[in-house]
C-alpha cells in the first residue's frame, strides 16, 4: 500500500482506490445477505455504484475517553486505511458533534437499503428527503431515479446542507438541497410522490401530507420504528410499522421525540429487555405507564412492531394496535 490520502475532490488515491472498491463490494454482499432490499432488488446496483467514502471524509468512533476522529487526510497511512475500512462497515457513523451531542450521522447502510426499498420509488417519482445528513442517501436516490432534479433534501442546519452539497458534487450529483425546517417540508418543490425522513419524530407533520400526491408514500422513523403511510389526501394518511427497529437523531426544530426511557419498576425483567415492549412504551408515552403497557403487551401475545400503525385524519393523529378503530388506540402529539 502506498499510503495516498483522500484527494481534494473526495476520491482516494493510490492503492486506497482498490481497497475502496473491494470494501464497497463486500458491503453490498453483506447487505444482500441480510435481505434488506428484497422489496426492490434494483437497489443492489445503486449501492454498488455510489461510493460511501465520498460522503464521509471523517467520522467519530466511541472510545473509553470519548470520541476518536477518523479522517481521510490523516498523515498516518494506517490511520487512513482504518478510516476507509470503517466507512464500508455496515454500521452508522457519527459525522457531526457539538458539545458532545450527536447532531448528524450516516445511517447504517443495511437500514438505509431497507428503507429505500420500502419507499417503492418508480421512474419519474419526485422524492423529498427530510434530513440531508452527509448527502449519501440523496445520492442513492438520485442515482436510482437517474435525474437529480427529482430529488430534494432538506435540513435545518446550514453547515450540514453545505457539506452535503460538496459531497454530492464530488459524487457527480446535484439534487436540490434546501436549508429549512424539515417539519414544514419544501412547499415550493411540491408535490412529491414519496417522502422519506432520516431523523426521528414524535408525530407525522401535516405539511408532508399536503405536499404529497394522493396515493403517495411517506416513510418516517417514529418511536424506534419505521412507519410507512399511504397518503389519501392533504389531511388523511394511514399505514403500519415495518418490523425493523430504527434509532435516529431527532429532527431539529421539532424537539426531542420524548424523554429518556421510563423506569421499569414493577415490570418483569424479560419485558424490560424486550425490544418489542420498549417500542410499545415509546409509542404510547404519555398514554400508558409501564405496568399498563406490560399488561396490554402480555395480554395481546407480545406483539411486534408490524402489528402497530398510524392514522392521520379528522384533525388528529393516533397510533393503534391491529385496527385503527379498535380498542387499543393512543393519541400522538400534534
Amino acid at each position: 500500500m502506498d499510503g495516498h490520502a483522500i484527494d481534494e475532490d473526495g476520491s482516494v488515491g493510490g492503492d486506497l482506490t482498490g481497497l475502496a472498491a473491494a470494501a464497497r463490494a463486500a458491503l453490498v454482499r453483506e447487505i444482500d445477505a441480510s435481505g434488506a432490499w428484497a422489496a426492490d432488488p434494483v437497489w443492489r446496483e445503486v449501492f454498488a455504484a455510489v461510493p460511501r467514502h465520498l460522503f464521509v471524509p471523517y467520522y467519530y468512533v466511541v472510545t473509553a475517553g470519548g470520541y476518536e476522529r477518523r479522517w481521510g487526510q490523516n498523515p498516518d497511512p494506517r490511520a487512513r486505511e482504518r478510516w476507509l475500512r470503517g466507512v464500508y462497515e455496515d454500521t452508522p457513523l457519527a459525522t457531526r458533534l457539538r458539545d458532545g451531542e450527536l447532531l448528524s450521522s450516516s445511517s447504517q447502510p443495511s437500514l438505509m437499503a431497507a428503507m429505500l426499498a420500502e419507499l417503492r420509488v418508480e421512474d419519474g417519482d419526485r422524492v423529498l428527503e427530510i434530513g440531508a445528513g452527509t448527502g449519501y442517501n440523496a445520492a442513492l436516490l438520485a442515482h436510482r431515479l437517474g435525474d437529480d432534479d427529482l430529488v430534494t433534501t432538506v435540513d435545518l442546519d446550514p453547515e450540514i446542507t453545505e457539506s452535503a452539497r460538496r459531497h454530492l458534487a464530488a459524487a457527480g450529483h446535484r439534487p436540490v438541497v434546501v436549508t429549512a425546517d424539515g417539519a414544514r417540508g419544501v412547499p415550493e418543490r411540491a408535490p412529491f410522490d414519496r417522502i422519506i425522513a432520516t431523523c426521528a419524530l414524535s408525530s407525522v407533520p401535516r405539511a408532508w401530507l399536503a405536499q404529497c400526491r394522493p396515493g403517495g408514500r411517506i416513510l418516517t422513523p417514529l418511536a424506534t420504528g419505521l412507519a410507512v403511510l399511504t397518503v389519501h389526501d392533504a389531511e388523511h394518511a394511514e399505514g403500519r410499522f415495518l418490523s425493523t427497529p430504527a434509532y435516529f437523531v431527532p429532527l431539529r426544530g421539532q424537539g426531542r421525540p420524548g424523554p429518556d426511557a421510563p423506569a421499569l419498576g414493577g415490570v418483569p425483567h424479560r419485558a424490560g429487555e424486550s425490544d418489542a415492549f420498549r417500542f410499545l412504551l415509546a409509542l404510547t408515552r404519555g398514554s400508558l405507564d409501564p405496568q399498563e403497557a406490560y399488561a396490554l403487551w402480555e395480554g395481546e401475545g407480545m406483539p411486534q412492531r408490524e402489528r402497530y400503525g398510524i392514522t392521520v385524519g379528522g384533525g388528529r393523529e393516533w397510533a393503534w394496535l391491529d385496527d385503527p378503530e379498535g380498542p387499543y388506540v393512543w393519541p400522538l402529539p400534534a
